[in-house]
């Protein structure tokens, strides 16, 4: 397993790799990893030659400084993981590197990005598909991973794929969860001991209510919770709640 931290050498790399005719499979993440990543990097390691996984916390996504300076990081612990998951490389880039222009160059959506997590976190959406495009930009993968716990991404980043032209295979993964129903997220380190054990009420609720309205009802209930929204849009329930200090977003099929 090789750490790269410059981006011109990541690229060399990647070009190296597609002259040889090997397959990329990349898996970008924000670090913090858990079994969730562990199943998108085993996805990866089936279908392609070559694993990358890219650790970067970025800043552009973030609505709030003090949730960009409290994000989770144990990069040991990160690179114990991903050499346990056979990953090839490891791309790990300075954020001044990534943001040389700073941030004067964006990619924006004007319309699925508006809604649900968009409504709730402006701006949110055009720091992630920037720095994705970015990514790819430099990885040049043929398979993106992405886990579909945070699907409304997913598909956003697989819709720009596909505006974009770029030739990139883009393909969800189920979502772990915990046993108690909880979906895995770097974020539920954030959860006390009292929070941990009431969290897996959300998917609960949102995987037996029959209507959004009933789930969002049945939530606001617990004294514990503060609901930001619950939606079905498209043959999916979205949510997100607050639980103490620690936001949590779900989503199940209809």
């Amino acid at each position: 397993m090789q750490i790269i931290k410059s981006i011109a050498q990541m690229q060399d790399i990647a070009q190296q790799l597609n002259n040889q005719g090997k397959s990329i499979g990349f898996v970008p993440t924000m670090g913090f990893l858990h079994a969730g990543h562990e199943s998108l990097l085993a996805q990866s390691r089936v279908d392609n030659p070559i694993s990358i996984l890219s650790i970067f916390v970025n800043p552009t996504q973030f609505n709030q400084a003090s949730d960009f300076e409290g994000y989770p990081i144990d990069l040991e612990k990160d690179l114990v993981l991903a050499k346990k998951n056979q990953v090839d490389y490891v791309f790990i880039p300075d954020k001044t590197e990534i943001y040389v222009d700073a941030y004067r160059y964006q990619v924006q959506e004007n319309q699925h990005s508006m809604l649900l997590e968009g409504e709730h976190r402006p701006g949110h959406f055009t720091g992630v598909l920037t720095v994705v495009l970015k990514l790819l930009n430099i990885v040049r993968p043929q398979k993106l991973y992405l886990g579909k716990k945070d699907y409304q991404q997913y598909r956003l980043i697989q819709d720009m794929v596909s505006a974009f032209f770029m030739p990139i295979e883009v393909i969800g993964c189920e979502t772990l969860r915990e046993i108690d129903g909880l979906a895995m997220s770097s974020r539920n380190v954030r959860l006390n001991t009292e929070e941990r054990a009431l969290a897996p009420v959300l998917y609960d609720v949102l995987a037996t209510s029959k209507t959004a309205y009933e789930a969002q009802e049945k939530l606001i209930k617990y004294d514990f919770i503060k609901v930001e929204y619950v939606t079905d849009l498209e043959s999916r329930r979205y949510a997100a709640v607050w639980l103490g200090q620690t936001r949590l977003i779900d989503n199940v099929e209809l």
